[in-house]
């Protein structure tokens, strides 16, 4: 704000560009920034993409409108006044930039709240439909939550910059009334989400005694925990500003002429500010540290088997031809031409002994026939021991998602949407509950399943 020390803007301007580094950092790791792409996958929809992409701009906005007044504050520096000491520079002193900086500035601030409003609103639309829809109700796009989202997010859209935008003439009254819009909104939704973090303990108990797998309650409950610490961050983002915010609107100031209560205040808010955004990064595109290394595995062995392809099908036909081709090694090595053969006295001791062994240079030869007995006894030898070997089951791709094969027939190896798709089929829940990982992520969308007249649900390919 115009008014408050560059001390407050300078601790914005840095936990905001810490921000936008976890933000690069996190999307980097998450899937190499495929999911800025327009067209990410099959599930792509307008309604990710506009989460996605809203979120992701109110990041770089709240950076500019930092770092653009921790720029402005401080080259224009504290200014000593009658009766009121040093304070910062008041706007109205300010080289004429610095003071046409003021407005756009603010506009995109109160455009990057809207759009942090519109964030929180699909998030408490979403799991308000999450706990209260059951198996009969399916389409989040067809809900009173989903037409509630849409008719908030054009007016959040619309009213915040509005707001800046008449209130402009006044730097003062115009931040104080875009504070004031934005926190009463911004609290509203706040504090809507608490009877979700009330009630979310019991539904997870439910999901339990439903049967599903634990993969699932295990990331629901970590989603339940993180909504738990953002909320109390919102709560510092909002009231600090609603107290300036109601401050500023009023005839007799106090609070804003106070230096250390706008620092104070502002510093909080700062924070509050960069923390929840930066739990909803987390919320809105969660990692997988399992999946993550089953995906750098897989493509270690696919380079692995792309450089060494060649050498590694010579010595599997080595081995094949050492295995399978014994009878003919064995005949050629006991073949008449190149072999001599000791007195039958010798060779009937050999057969009688029941010698089963090819010959080599200085050993007793084998008859046709105890050849014959070597290569089948061998061959049964080996079909025994293959036998013995559990089943191998091969490596599969699901969607973006790995599942690693191996020996043994055990579903433990089953990847988490595998897993939830086995599940899904006898569950009496709703199936985002299964195939949850996001609040703008489904698996399977809604609309593409149906319930067949056995009332069993089939999946068709989108």
């Amino acid at each position: 704000m115009s008014h408050t020390s560059p001390a407050s803007f300078l601790v914005w301007a840095i936990i905001a560009t810490l921000l936008g580094v976890f933000l690069v950092f996190h999307l980097w790791s998450f899937d190499r920034f495929k999911c800025l792409k327009w067209n990410n996958g099959p599930y792509s929809g307008a309604f990710k993409r506009v989460m996605t992409y809203s979120y992701l701009i109110s990041v770089p906005m709240i950076m500019t409108y930092s770092i653009g007044f921790a720029i402005i504050k401080y080259n224009e520096g504290y200014i000593q006044m009658p009766f009121m000491g040093v304070v910062p520079k008041p706007y109205f002193l300010w080289h004429p930039t610095a003071r046409a900086a003021i407005t756009p500035l603010t506009l995109m601030f109160s455009i990057a709240w809207s759009l942090e409003m519109v964030t929180h609103l699909e998030e408490l639309s979403f799991w308000l439909f999450l706990i209260n829809a059951g198996s009969a109700q399916q389409d989040w796009f067809r809900t009173a939550y989903f037409k509630t989202w849409a008719l908030g997010s054009v007016i959040a859209l619309t009213y915040m910059p509005l707001v800046t935008t008449l209130t402009r003439s006044n730097p003062l009254k115009c931040e104080a009334y875009t504070a004031l819009a934005g926190s009463l909104g911004s609290l509203s939704l706040t504090l809507w989400f608490t009877p979700i973090l009330w009630t979310f303990p019991s539904f997870l108990a439910s999901l339990r005694r439903e049967g599903v797998d634990t993969a699932t309650v295990v990331r629901l409950t970590k989603f339940h925990e993180l909504n738990c610490i953002r909320v109390l961050f919102r709560l510092l983002f909002v009231v600090p500003l609603l107290i300036l915010g109601v401050d500023g609107i009023r005839p007799h100031v106090h609070i804003n002429e106070s230096m250390f209560g706008t620092d104070f205040l502002m510093m909080v808010a700062g924070f509050g500010c960069a923390i929840s955004s930066g739990i909803t990064l987390v919320i809105f595109f969660p990692r997988s540290i399992e999946n993550e290394i089953s995906a750098r595995e897989a493509t270690r062995t696919r380079r692995r088997n792309k450089l060494y392809g060649q050498s590694s099908m010579m010595d599997t036909y080595s081995r094949a031809d050492s295995t399978m081709g014994l009878s003919r090694n064995v005949r050629d090595s006991n073949s008449f031409g190149n072999t001599a053969y000791d007195s039958p006295g010798e060779q009937h001791m050999n057969l009688s002994a029941g010698k089963r062994e090819t010959m080599s240079p200085g050993m007793t030869p084998m008859s046709p026939v105890s050849l014959s007995n070597h290569t089948e006894v061998e061959g049964a030898d080996e079909l025994a021991s293959l036998r013995k070997l559990p089943p191998m089951r091969p490596n599969r791709r699901i969607g973006s998602d790995i599942e690693l094969g191996g020996f043994g027939g055990n579903t433990g190896a089953l990847t988490e949407a595998n897993v939830s798709t086995h599940n899904l089929r006898m569950s009496k829940l709703n199936p985002l509950v299964h195939n949850f990982t996001s609040p703008i992520d489904m698996v399977y969308q809604p609309a593409l399943m149906q319930r067949s007249n056995s009332s069993r649900l089939t999946f068709t390919k989108p």
